[in-house]
């Protein structure tokens, strides 16, 4: 679905049958990788149905454990 409705939009980020266990969002026919939480005051979280996330959040672990590494043999 190349554009999908404010409504197709809201009833996906407020379903439950697309979070597992209520924090992770799975849903295939989104093609977002980055998806507004039910509540959008808490930001955003990625769309695990999508081919790419998987890549994302390993690249966000190394970075913040380089960081880490970095800042720990500095001192």
């Amino acid at each position: 679905m190349k554009n999908p409705s404010q409504e197709t939009l809201k009833e996906w980020r407020t379903n439950p049958k697309y979070w597992k266990y209520g924090l992770f969002y799975c849903n295939k026919e989104d093609g977002r990788l980055l998806v507004d939480k039910p509540n959008p005051n808490y930001g955003t979280t990625l769309n695990f149905a999508h081919k790419k996330s998987y890549l994302f959040f390993v690249g966000m672990l190394l970075f913040f454990g380089l960081v880490i590494l970095s800042i720990s043999l500095s001192q």
